[in-house]
């Protein structure tokens, strides 16, 4: 059994966001074969391959489609590569394929049939303005849409998918009266994938105006999705969890969820909902530099992604663009221009942040691993002067008195050897003398008539290079687990193995001794947390009954 406990690294958060897409429409002839597999894939994904997988068998499917002139299958196909370019954040990419399938359809003498087909690209388009920070644009999308759509359940999703433009501008009110209204449409149809889906959203907002039903709702969705296995409704329910509870400042609770907000991110494989679970993560964080790191980050992305908007749907009106003077070609080059020397400044200013971060938290933590070691150090030397030297004072006074009970004076032996143990252990490493030498001392100190300590490659190690808080951890660690082996484990026999790996040094510690429950054995996270601090590793594998072992790397 292993038990690795991971430092999660500070990452650049960009914003990100989430949204329901129309079902997709079959708007050409049924797909056999491999095609009902990546169709699958694209609309369901389950495995961190589905989606580049599904991308790559439409691209090469609707080059085929083209070539064979078949319109209506291509389309679909632009349809399916817009849908998985954007669910792994390829915005750019997925607007390009609407408006090449918009074209398509324009170019067809058939058009005013391609209903549906239209539908779900404004639908799709709608839900990239949301994405690129364009709520006005997204609206009309949705509008252009529900104009002619014709189908119930369409208009459900486009109504929700503008309730949600609402709700990300903290209009809750607005959101809430749509949300209520398709809520009171869909409760007595059988789909639960639209009623979860409407459940979810209403909950949320409920949960924002504090209303009494929020809970119930999010949990009904939940529910709904688990029973159809909906990853990506099971992503935004669990997400809506989590601000649920960080709303009500319960952090053990929306922890839970959050971790498997990033668990369904990662079976997803979208990075945009991978970037939004890592910021949901740093919104639980007490660090006031990490949010206020967080909201500059969120700032400069903001307004970089409203400066890079590439409004390919533009590009839908050619005739429109044909127009523009030359004069406007060189205004937009200008434009052009001043975006390039903006995004190099907001590059340059990030690369300030992040540098500035990562110097102000290793000079933090460096200070604050050596004051704990001056405390440790100031706390033994306390022990030893005051608190041992008196009971030893004690004792002495006693022995002399006659009718004291000689178990008294046992028993306050035992104490005064435990003070001077306590002492002992955390008194001062003197870096003067050979290091090795001194670990080699404190490590055969555990070496008795009934314990074996065998060392290998310990007098191979150059300490010179070694920085005193390493040598220090390195010290207190090896010493925590020889007590816990000479104290707990019955072990007849200690084996430590070095190497050094560049500037690394590993230790591989192994003992015969009874084993223990890493889960219960809660006394090792202090030499972990000593570890982890100076970005090291440790790895504990005992079995009950296997003796016990430790990696460490520093």
């Amino acid at each position: 059994m292993k038990y690795t406990k991971v430092s999660l690294l500070f990452q650049t958060i960009l914003f990100s966001f989430f949204a329901i897409s129309l079902p997709l429409v079959s708007i050409a002839q049924t797909p056999i074969d491999s095609s009902y597999y990546y169709y699958g894939a694209i609309n369901n994904p389950v495995h961190p391959n589905d989606l580049p997988s599904g991308i790559n068998f439409y691209i090469q499917k609707k080059i085929t489609d083209l070539n064979s002139k078949d319109t209506l299958s291509a389309i679909s196909d632009l349809r399916l590569l817009a849908i998985g370019e954007f669910k792994i954040g390829n915005n750019f990419n997925s607007e390009n394929h609407i408006v090449e399938a918009l074209n398509l359809i324009q170019s067809m003498s058939s058009k005013d049939t391609l209903i549906d087909a239209k539908v779900g690209l404004y639908n799709q388009l709608g839900r990239i303005y949301r994405a690129s920070n364009n709520p006005s644009e997204a609206i009309k999308s949705y509008d252009n849409a529900l104009q002619i759509a014709r189908k119930f359940n369409d208009s459900v999703i486009l109504l929700n998918n503008k309730a949600n433009i609402y709700k990300d501008q903290l209009d809750y009110e607005n959101a809430l009266d749509i949300y209520n209204l398709i809520y009171q449409k869909q409760v007595y149809s059988n789909d639960k994938f639209q009623i979860a889906l409407v459940l979810d959203n209403l909950g949320f907002v409920q949960s924002k105006l504090n209303l009494p039903s929020a809970l119930q709702n999010i949990l009904k969705a939940l529910k709904f999705r688990e029973e159809t296995n909906n990853l990506v409704g099971l992503y935004s329910s669990n997400k809506h969890l989590a601000e649920y509870y960080l709303d009500r400042k319960d952090t053990a609770k929306a922890l839970i969820y959050a971790e498997k907000v990033l668990s369904l991110a990662n079976k997803i494989n979208s990075s945009s909902l991978k970037l939004e679970g890592i910021s949901l993560f740093m919104s639980m964080n007490k660090n006031p530099l990490i949010h206020e790191y967080k909201r500059l980050t969120d700032s400069i992305s903001n307004t970089k992604q409203i400066a890079e908007n590439k409004n390919a749907f533009l590009k839908y009106n050619i005739a429109e663009e044909q127009k523009k003077t030359q004069a406007s070609q060189l205004l937009q080059e200008v434009e052009f221009r001043k975006r390039l020397v903006y995004q190099f400044l907001v590059l340059f200013v990030l690369m300030i942040l992040i540098g500035s971060y990562f110097i102000y938290r290793n000079k933090y933590r460096k200070a604050r691993i050596e004051e704990i070691y001056k405390t440790e150090t100031r706390i033994s030397k306390k022990v030893h002067d005051e608190v041992a030297n008196d009971m030893y004072k004690v004792m002495t006074s006693l022995e002399n008195n006659v009718g004291i009970d000689s178990k008294v004076i046992d028993e306050m032996e035992k104490i005064y050897a435990k003070t001077r143990d306590i002492s002992r252990e955390n008194s001062a490493i003197d870096f003067h003398q050979d290091f090795g030498i001194q670990l080699n001392d404190l490590l055969f100190g555990y070496k008795n008539n009934t314990v074996t300590v065998v060392t290998r490659n310990l007098s191979k190690i150059n300490w010179e290079g070694v920085p005193e808080l390493n040598k220090t951890a390195i010290y207190r660690v090896l010493q925590e687990l020889m007590t816990n082996m000479r104290k707990h484990s019955n072990a007849t026999s200690a084996a430590l193995v070095f190497h050094k790996n560049g500037s690394k040094i590993q230790i591989d510690y192994r003992d015969n001794g009874i084993g223990c429950d890493l889960f219960k054995k809660n006394g090792l996270q202090h030499t972990e947390s000593r570890i982890t601090s100076l970005n090291g590793t440790i790895i504990f594998e005992s079995k009950l009954g296997h003796g016990f072992k430790a990696s460490i790397i520093i």
